[in-house]
């Protein structure tokens, strides 16, 4: 019998992967709380799934600025780097391929957990109306203030900080979060960006801070180590777009021109329906890419082969199955049963809910 071509090896610009199956990011909010920095419990979390073709870690702050809930990672401290490279070399250790998911919220923050209580910073001071949790409770994200242009600089750099940051923690390449209605797409979105400066108004000034922070990513990495996840018609955190085709028609563009290791694609709602408005097309993005495209929303095992099979995507991202399955890959490839997820361990916590699901030779054996 033929293997379908999901679980085949594939290289994603300089990064083997052994199969074509992604762990997807997936917030935790498991970091130590004296510093954000990742510890023993991710070693051995990220470690039980090294079956992944590929791992995206959950998203992690470039900076303090940067950070949005309770007890996410960070990757701009000493700290963090030591907790970072223990959990790299124990994916490596086990054949695994690991990056790092470089994230800045934006207005998708509170006071509470910005330095010295200050107002999270985004492109214009358009309030999210979203929520967040500050490790007590679920809050309403504090209205913003808009970045001077002066600062846009220092923004970038955090960027590229973070980034030579993860060289140095070991990862194998980092993915730029520019998707679910964060900082870089609070940028691209006229719904957040007010902007009449050159971050701004047309979609060509929209799409300058992100294409600013990937050539920073790149100038650390080169662009075939270098991934970046988008989310082109998705409302999470009530972003908003009045004509989002022609904008990321033009942002997956920019992007292609740069050779990167791959383009991350949320197909429709974040974590929600797959269905788009007319006008809207998944496809007609993914034809304006060269490279490797890694698809990603409400996959399941059929989907996922046909959608390789047919050549529609090179990747699958697997969100919410990896968290009770830490070796969903071989159960995709032998079809076995999937174990269930308890919902009221999927933030925050200890190992309970996080490295205590059974493998498939462990749920056999019972």
């Amino acid at each position: 019998m033929t293997t379908a071509k999901l679980f085949t090896p594939l290289k994603a610009g300089a990064i083997d992967l052994k199969n074509r199956i992604v762990m997807a990011p997936l917030t935790r909010n498991r970091a130590r709380a004296e510093d954000d920095a990742p510890y023993e419990i991710h070693v051995d979390y990220y470690s039980q799934r090294a079956g992944a073709g590929l791992i995206v870690t959950e998203a992690s702050q470039i900076s303090p600025e940067g950070k949005g809930y309770a007890w996410t990672p960070g990757i701009h401290s000493a700290a963090q780097v030591a907790g970072w490279k223990a959990v790299t070399d124990a994916v490596h250790a086990r054949g695994g391929r690991i990056v790092l998911q470089l994230w800045h919220v934006g207005r998708i923050s509170h006071t509470s957990l910005q330095p010295d209580g200050q107002a999270p910073v985004a492109p214009s001071a358009v309030s999210a109306g979203a929520k967040t949790f500050d490790g007590e409770q679920f809050v309403e994200t504090s209205t913003p203030r808009a970045l001077e242009l002066s600062e846009i600089p220092r923004v970038i750099e955090d960027y590229r900080k973070a980034a030579r940051n993860a060289l140095e923690a070991g990862f194998d390449g980092v993915e730029v979060h520019a998707a679910n209605g964060y900082l870089i797409d609070q940028f691209l979105r006229d719904g957040a960006n007010k902007r009449t400066d050159e971050y701004g108004g047309s979609v060509e000034n929209r799409t300058r801070l992100m294409r600013e922070v990937v050539e920073a990513v790149v100038d650390i990495w080169g662009a075939d180590r270098v991934g970046i996840r988008l989310s082109p018609f998705s409302a999470a955190n009530n972003i908003s777009d009045s004509d989002p085709m022609p904008l990321f028609e033009h942002a997956v563009d920019i992007l292609n021109g740069f050779g990167l290791a791959y383009l991350h694609m949320i197909e429709g709602q974040t974590g929600g329906p797959r269905e788009l408005e007319e006008g809207q097309s998944i496809a007609a993005l993914r034809a304006r890419f060269d490279g490797v495209y890694m698809a990603n929303n409400g996959y399941d095992r059929t989907l996922a082969i046909d959608m390789v099979e047919s050549g529609k995507a090179d990747l699958v991202a697997f969100g919410r199955p990896y968290i009770a399955n830490p070796d969903l890959a071989e159960r995709l490839k032998q079809d076995a049963p999937l174990n269930e997820p308890d919902s009221s361990t999927f933030y925050g916590g200890g190992r309970e809910g996080y490295t205590d699901y059974p493998f498939l030779n462990e749920t056999e054996a019972a």
